[in-house]
């Protein structure tokens, strides 16, 4: 069996709004379903029945993307009833996974055209109830919040495993020597380079606002903090020695990324120049309170499929889930040229929602390699509870 090319025609995601921000109000089904159409209207000379599936990233589900997403967002975005859709989840990673998973369909024959994407909203994400052990409870009942991190853990999980994934970024700076004026010089440098990318348009022909809201750019940028400023911060994790503050970790985000994939038939179907071509993927996984290193070997063994090293790489879309964590990996990969490193900001400055993060770094490494016209490129991330995932694109 031969395996197919897989093209990237086009990516869109939505302006990453703040938790309890412009985009609260917004569903993730709906905020799902606005990327899968937008795609859809800019490639007019597809027919949308020939989309074979689309695939979506969702971490949390616990709430309005209960029940799979990705068919909520078929349905809602207007695409006709045979189109089907599937939610994946790797936590972080479940964006990335998703094109990955539908890039390999495309590539062993069993889809030519794909949407795959990704969808959160943290601000959204309710609170949830377990049910007792016993009909008829007297006491007190606990409800779990399902925004961010550990909840209802199991009690034979090792304590050292299910640590706050601040307190992780923690550990990782205590291994690499990583310093609090580091942290904060690395996030300030990511709302330079943020606010600097939107300044110069460089997000114009990727990001799609969403209906009516008020929100033209991603709502965490900010174009005047400064390393006196992020200085001030307390440390959230850790009170005596602590390094890591809201100033220097991605915030709680609410957003949805999409993309186009085909292989040669669909690209000619799409009539248009495709971005970037699908090269290689790799997941590996890591002790659960390192999960900020994951991306070390999964970064590794992705250039190592690809044929491809560090020195090959154009850009480098690492997710900013801490500077600690970020900072930690650059450690671990020497070769690598930090300049090429998230060039239009990072999570940092931009935002993390969870399930749509990994298909925002996919997409934004498609549109820097189409806009240099020719190049490699990578995408990864960090995955709580010690996973990373990386995805290769070339042009």
């Amino acid at each position: 069996m031969s395996i197919r090319d897989v093209y990237i025609v086009d990516a869109v995601r939505t302006p990453i709004g703040k938790f309890g921000g412009a985009l609260s109000s917004v569903r993730p089904d709906d905020l799902a379903a606005h990327v899968v159409k937008a795609l859809v209207d800019r490639t007019p000379d597809l027919d949308p029945a020939r989309i074979d599936d689309v695939c979506f990233g969702d971490a949390n589900g616990a709430g309005e993307d209960n029940r799979d997403v990705a068919r909520m967002a078929v349905l809602l975005a207007g695409l006709p009833t045979s189109v089907p859709g599937v939610t994946v989840n790797r936590l972080c990673g479940s964006g990335l996974e998703a094109v990955i998973q539908a890039a390999r369909a495309i590539a062993l024959g069993d889809a030519s055209v794909a949407i795959a994407g990704g969808v959160e909203s943290m601000s959204r994400a309710p609170w949830v109830l377990q049910k007792p052990e016993r009909a008829f409870p007297a006491g007190h009942q606990q409800l779990h919040s399902t925004t961010l991190g550990w909840r209802m853990t199991n009690p034979r999980m090792p304590a050292e495993w299910t640590v706050s994934l601040g307190e992780g970024a923690e550990l990782v700076a205590d291994k690499h020597g990583i310093t609090r004026e580091q942290q904060d010089a690395f996030a300030l440098a990511s709302h330079q380079k943020a606010a600097a990318a939107w300044g110069k348009g460089l997000y114009d022909g990727e990001v799609v606002p969403y209906g009516d809201v008020d929100l033209a750019r991603d709502e965490c940028i900010r174009d005047t903090t400064s390393i006196e400023a992020l200085a001030k911060l307390k440390p959230s994790f850790r009170r005596e020695g602590g390094t890591v503050t809201a100033g220097n970790a991605s915030p709680l985000n609410d957003g949805a990324a999409a993309l186009l994939l085909v292989d040669e038939e669909g690209l000619r179907e799409t009539g248009r120049e495709p971005l970037a071509r699908v090269r290689a993927s790799a997941v590996t996984g890591i002790e659960p309170q390192l999960f900020g290193l994951g991306p070390v070997e999964a970064v590794r063994r992705a250039l190592g499929k690809s044929g491809r090293s560090f020195d090959d790489l154009t850009t480098f879309e690492l997710n900013e889930a801490f500077a600690a964590q970020s900072l930690g990996c650059l450690a671990e990969w020497p070769e690598l040229d930090p300049e090429i490193v998230n060039p239009r900001g990072g999570a940092i400055a931009i935002g993390h929602p969870l399930g749509a993060s990994g298909a925002r770094l996919a997409g934004s490494v498609a549109h820097q390699l189409a806009a240099a016209g020719s190049g490699t490129g990578l995408a990864a991330l960090c995955i709580g509870v010690g996973q990373g995932l990386a995805l290769v694109l070339e042009r």
